[in-house]
């Protein structure tokens, strides 16, 4: 997916969410979690971690792979995560983050940068707070998500958060949150004054989003031509059985308006091998 984001204009690419105690401990999926192109560079490893040690053993393991930058997640808002006080549950503790964020900056090679939220609820919103300590630790940038780990993913993301975040520092600023659209990026740069836009969930399925194109008014032939790269190269990494179930929740996306019944999506998540998931795909877009 990131290789076909890139293909298609993105500027950076990150890894999935790394746990440090996965990379410092072992763990059977790391060698394909860690995996990246050359193509995908400038390439950034993203940790989270609740421990200090940890949180530096694995990002010394990580840069030895030769990233070109590592990752501070203090934004994730899943539960098994944020409750244990990684994640977004660090954003309660900001002088563990300035101790992980300043001995991160002293020990690394590369770059170290952060994502946040704006705190870890409405009464919390300690996002400025962060950013300074941030800065402070000679972080290189900042992503700032505009909502609190208490809204998850509801709600409206406050850009106006962002905005001031960007105020508030000198280093380069990330907005993110509730960019849906092309359109919508550039709306928030402008409305912010960020120096750039992350986008996440609204490129699940929708790699045309990074060159201004709609994926609803995407040619059936250019979505099958995407949708049999995507599941190709997913097949190389992870082998055609884990590749198949994998891509269930991305060809969702891609096919959306097309999985129209119960029915055809039964028959199509059926499928258990590569080249039968393409031949419906093909046979629904009527590109037979």
């Amino acid at each position: 997916m990131r290789n076909l984001c890139r293909s298609f204009g993105s500027a950076m690419s990150y890894s999935e969410f790394l746990n440090a105690i996965d990379v410092t401990q072992g763990n059977p999926h790391l060698k394909s979690q860690i995996f990246f192109k050359e193509s995908e560079r400038p390439f950034v490893y993203q940790n989270y971690d609740d421990s200090p040690e940890r949180f530096l053993l694995a990002a010394s393991r990580l840069i030895d792979l030769r990233p070109d930058i590592i990752d501070m997640n203090l934004g994730c808002s899943a539960k098994n995560v944020s409750n244990r006080g990684a994640g977004a549950g660090l954003l309660k503790t900001p002088l563990k983050i300035a101790q992980i964020a300043a001995a991160l900056v002293k020990q690394s090679t590369v770059p170290i940068t952060a994502k946040i939220r704006l705190g870890w609820d409405d009464a919390s919103r300690n996002y400025l707070e962060v950013a300074h300590i941030l800065e402070d630790s000679g972080i290189s940038l900042i992503a700032v998500h505009g909502r609190t780990r208490r809204q998850e993913y509801s709600g409206q993301a406050d850009w106006q958060a962002i905005a001031e975040v960007k105020q508030a520092v000198k280093i380069p600023v990330v907005g993110n949150g509730d960019i849906l659209s092309y359109a919508d990026g550039l709306r928030m740069m402008k409305q912010t004054g960020c120096d750039a836009v992350m986008i996440g969930r609204a490129a699940i399925g929708n790699p045309w989003i990074f060159a201004n194109s709609d994926r609803e008014k995407t040619e059936p032939a250019e979505k099958l031509r995407v949708i049999t790269l995507h599941l190709q190269e997913m097949v190389e990494l992870y082998g055609e059985k884990i590749a198949v179930l994998v891509f269930r929740k991305h060809l969702l996306k891609y096919m959306s308006g097309y999985l129209t019944t119960p029915e055809i999506r039964r028959s199509i998540f059926s499928h258990l091998d590569a080249a039968s998931v393409l031949a419906e795909a093909a046979a629904l877009l009527q590109c037979n």
